[in-house]
C-alpha cells in the first residue's frame, strides 16, 4: 500500500514541525544552504512570513497519511521559478520527497523552472532528476549550514 502523500496550504500550527526540522544538524549540513542561525527562531519566523506572503512566492505543507513530514516552495529569482523543498529526516529514504515535487510541479504552468543543490547532496540530486531536472550550470556560494563555500548545480526542468 503506498502512503498517502499530500500537499496543502501551510498552517501556523506546521511551523514548529518546520523549526525543528531546521534545527537537525545533519539535515542542515546536507542542505548546506541554510538559514545564518538554524536556532534563532526570530529568524526562522521572519522567513517564514517572507516565504508565506512574497508576492509570486507558494508554499504547501507535505503530509503523509496526515502527519506532516516536511514542505515544498516555488518562489520568483529574478525571471525565474525556483523549487525547494524539505523533508524531516525522519522521512528521509522513502520517496516523499520525490513525490511531493512532483505534486508542487504539477501545480506550476509554467517552464522552465529552475532548482540549485549542493554538489554532494546525492539524495536532493536525485530527486530533482526523478522530476526531470538536468544540470544547467554550476555556482558556488557561502553555505550558512557548512559555514564555508559549497560547489552546486544549477539544475532546469523544461517543457
Amino acid at each position: 500500500m503506498t502512503a498517502d502523500l499530500r500537499l496543502r496550504d501551510v498552517r501556523d500550527e506546521d511551523l514548529p514541525a518546520f523549526y525543528a526540522y531546521q534545527r537537525d544538524p545533519e539535515a542542515v549540513r546536507m542542505a548546506a544552504f541554510t538559514a545564518d542561525d538554524p536556532d534563532d527562531p526570530a529568524e526562522f519566523a521572519a522567513h517564514w512570513h517572507r516565504v508565506r506572503t512574497g508576492p509570486g512566492n507558494r508554499s504547501w505543507t507535505v503530509t503523509v497519511d496526515g502527519t506532516v513530514v516536511g514542505y515544498v516552495l516555488a518562489f520568483p529569482v529574478g525571471e525565474r521559478t525556483e523549487v525547494s523543498y524539505w523533508i524531516d529526516r525522519a522521512h528521509w529514504g522513502r520517496g516523499y520527497a520525490t513525490r511531493a515535487l512532483a505534486a508542487l510541479l504539477r501545480e506550476l504552468p509554467h517552464r522552465p523552472v529552475h532548482a540549485r543543490a549542493a554538489k554532494d547532496n546525492h539524495g536532493s540530486l536525485a530527486v530533482l532528476r526523478k522530476n526531470g531536472f538536468v544540470v544547467r550550470g554550476e555556482d558556488h556560494g557561502f553555505a550558512p549550514g557548512r559555514g564555508h563555500d559549497v560547489a552546486e548545480w544549477v539544475l532546469e526542468l523544461a517543457a
